[in-house]
């Protein structure tokens, strides 16, 4: 019998009025509570008891609720019209859909096929076919994949760091940097891709490691749906279609094992600290991101015997190696991976005995940048300034943030010099009978943030907005997720709360970072951490409508949930309410129920 702190529905309470009304917050605090009792259990060998939470979890008002707002307000597809033409964009089509979708018995649901688009595949000419569900198919996918991650997050291995939650390329990168360290016997690297992993993957394989999942029969019809392409129906035989919210996970399930099938074992060794720390074994170490893989050897011979090793791993689930991106170096030689290239190089010529392990961005993610630079002056030819630098700083920052945890200063410099010389051939287009002086004048001023004392910096004529520059960004060596750490394990929610406010600090602007330290990372409405999946908005505590101002005293982080019920109790038209009602208002938002949602 598993017991839940949720009351029963009361059927008087439903259907749903407002959508904007729910409170957010108490629902993922909910759902999260479930997934880490799902989480538990699973790694205690409570089968039982996984099975009745997951189908707990997947009947629950919640996750239906945050899986509606999921694919409609957050994912970036979600504007994205597909088979059935049904679009969700209105506060109040979001209520519809949850009215017509709670009465149905998702057990029971037939899923539509899916809608194949192609979009280009880097630089190649070669296409990446999606299969774009519709919206039903979306959300219920969303709320099958919270019943199914956290039962395979304690399964996982620990080598793998694509599509997984709290995971990124910086941990898998950072891995490898310390297993090819100097004193490391690991010296030749054995490079694989697996050919179209997402579209040949053997759905027999996926449905015998789900075998236990109460929702497995939806995830078959998931898998052989079919996608109509130029208004044919094709029939899907294998893979999972890329565009789903459930593939990623179900490509991590079907890949799971390798470090299994390749013999790599561990031993877990008690420290002088008393910490028990893993320790590989083997000689080899497999690091793998999604379909992208390496795996490090002391030998050339052990690591060309991969070929071999792999081919059992590979006939379960219907792979094969694309051979073009297939190969064998040497880590003298080089070889890039996930946007970085790695390599060893030779400190003491004379003696040629030292080697230092160096991480830089890669020339292939050196010229996408550069490509898309380029791509943006040209789409902005003829525009204003403000527009160009709205459109130039995401990539900027976008780029200096995920490069920065490796040696890339050089690299900042250069795409600096490289966007400068494109701004100065834009001004002078922009305004041909103009002399540089007069340029200079209106456009270039110093750095209105204080951040640098560079006074040549590309400016709004206003002075609202300014070019930031790659070099603003220093290096910061990324600290990577410990072994098999999972955000699903409740004993690890103060590691994970540190984590994600080193991570918050790195991805947003200074103007958030000293807004989130000063409020302690807490919402200033109602008091829960804004380190969540949640989105965030700015709050003016004296509106501009009665002479609020834009300065930091008067500025404040909120949930986005927070601020429109906010706003609906105290409309910006409306008298400002005094401390006394704000306070009222907080504590009605952190006490909220939650009955008819749950």
């Amino acid at each position: 019998m598993i017991s839940t702190s949720e009351p029963l529905i009361v059927s008087a309470t439903l259907p749903l009025t407002d959508f904007d009304s729910i409170p957010w917050v108490k629902l993922e605090q909910y759902v999260r509570k479930l997934q880490q009792r799902i989480y538990r259990a699973e790694s205690l060998g409570h089968k039982r008891k996984v099975k009745s939470l997951q189908r707990l979890l997947m009947r629950s008002k919640a996750s239906l609720l945050l899986s509606i707002r999921q694919v409609t307000q957050i994912n970036k597809g979600k504007r994205t019209a597909v088979v059935d033409g049904y679009k969700v964009v209105s506060s109040k089509e979001r209520t519809e859909l949850f009215n017509k979708m709670y009465k149905y018995n998702i057990f029971m649901h037939n899923p539509s096929p899916t809608l194949r688009k192609y979009i280009p595949k880097g630089r190649d000419t070669k296409l990446r076919p999606l299969g774009i569900p519709t919206i039903v198919d979306r959300v219920y996918q969303n709320v099958v994949k919270l019943a199914l991650e956290p039962q395979w997050e304690q399964r996982f291995e620990s080598i793998s760091y694509g599509f997984r939650p709290k995971r990124s390329t910086h941990d898998a990168v950072e891995i490898i940097f310390r297993k090819l360290n100097s004193r490391s016997k690991k010296k030749w690297v054995f490079e694989g891709d697996f050919r179209g992993c997402f579209n040949n993957l053997d759905h027999q394989h996926i449905l015998k490691q789900i075998e236990d999942f109460p929702a497995k029969d939806i995830i078959l019809k998931w898998l052989k749906a079919g996608f109509i392409d130029n208004n044919v129906f094709n029939m899907t035989e294998s893979g999972t279609p890329q565009g789903g919210i459930i593939s990623p996970v179900l490509a991590n399930i079907a890949l799971h094992g390798m470090e299994a099938e390749l013999g790599v074992k561990y031993r877990f060794i008690k420290r002088k600290t008393g910490k028990i720390q893993n320790e590989i074994v083997d000689t080899k170490t497999v690091i793998r991101y999604a379909d992208d893989f390496v795996i490090l050897c002391e030998t050339k011979k052990e690591a060309n015997s991969m070929y071999e090793k792999l081919k059992p791993y590979l006939e379960k689930r219907g792979l094969e190696l694309a051979s073009e991106k297939t190969k064998v170096s040497h880590i003298s030689e080089g070889f890039d991976f996930l946007g970085f290239n790695f390599r060893q190089y030779p400190v003491n010529k004379i003696k040629g005995q030292l080697w230092k392990m160096l991480i830089k961005p890669s020339e292939k993610s050196i010229s996408k940048m550069t490509e898309k630079i380029r791509e943006c002056f040209k789409r902005n030819q003829g525009s204003n300034v403000i527009k160009l630098i709205k459109d130039l700083n995401p990539i900027i920052r976008g780029y200096a943030n995920y490069w920065n945890t490796v040696m890339s200063k050089n690299v900042f410099s250069k795409m600096d010099n490289y966007i400068w010389k494109r701004v100065k051939h834009f001004l002078k287009r922009l305004h041909p009978n103009k002399t540089w002086k007069w340029i200079n004048a209106v456009y270039f001023h110093a750095d209105i943030r204080g951040q640098s004392r560079n006074k040549w910096l590309l400016t709004s004529p206003d002075k609202k907005y300014q070019l930031i520059r790659m070099n603003w960004t220093s290096t910061i060596r990324h600290v990577p997720v410990t072994y098999k750490n999972s955000p699903f394990d409740r004993s690890l929610t103060k590691y994970y709360q540190s984590r994600d406010i080193k991570k918050f600090d790195k991805d947003n602007i200074a103007l958030r970072q000293k807004l989130a330290k000063t409020q302690k990372y807490k919402c200033s409405l109602c008091q829960t951490s804004i380190v969540t999946t949640e989105g965030l908005e700015i709050h003016h505590k004296n509106p501009k409508f009665h002479g609020g101002t834009n300065e930091y005293r008067n500025l404040t982080l909120v949930h986005t949930s927070c601020h429109i019920l906010w706003h609906k109790t105290f409309p910006a038209k409306d008298k400002v309410p005094n401390s006394k009602q704000a306070k009222a208002f907080s504590k009605m938002l952190r006490k909220k129920k939650t009955v008819r949602y749950l």
